[in-house]
């Protein structure tokens, strides 16, 4: 269920999501939030560089290993502008976070980028839902009034590579 502290956070990982953008990045953004409520670590897409593992998700997944326990990670809410990635799902589940919320979804993100002429089919990775990778995690998303902000920024991002 979410509840207005997630739309809190999930418009900040939209905010991120246009920073990556304005760096000229794919437009992903995540926010990693403490059981209490404290912001702990934040990040943005830095594919541009030509590495395509840097995904926010997995930059927190790391950051959460290094900073917080393993009790403390249970505990915690990864907040993301998308749904994860198959990588970012299983950095997740492999440094035992807890609860993920998303704006958008990966199923979402294929249907838009068919509407652009972009197949998923280009991508060597296979647009999977995160229960498909783990199990055991509170999943919540997408959220239709900021999914449709998501799709925006994706359109900026696309028509700006044609």
């Amino acid at each position: 269920m979410i509840n207005d502290s997630d739309l809190k956070h999930l418009r900040r990982c939209i905010e991120l999501a246009r920073a990556a953008l304005a760096n000229g990045d794919e437009p992903f953004g995540s926010v990693l939030v403490s059981a209490n409520g404290d912001v702990l670590a934040e990040d943005h897409n830095h594919v541009a560089s030509g590495d395509h593992t840097q995904h926010p998700e997995f930059a927190l997944a790391r950051w959460a290993a290094r900073n917080m326990t393993p009790q403390d990670r249970s505990k915690a809410t990864v907040y993301t502008s998308g749904e994860h990635c198959p990588m970012c799902a299983a950095a997740h589940g492999l440094v035992g976070l807890g609860r993920i919320v998303y704006a958008s979804s990966s199923e979402q993100l294929v249907q838009w980028l068919s509407e652009m002429g972009i197949t998923a089919s280009q991508s060597r990775v296979r647009h999977l839902p995160i229960q498909d990778v783990i199990r055991d995690t509170t999943i919540d998303g997408p959220v239709p009034e900021l999914a449709e902000q998501v799709r925006q920024l994706h359109r900026q991002f696309y028509a700006r590579r044609r």
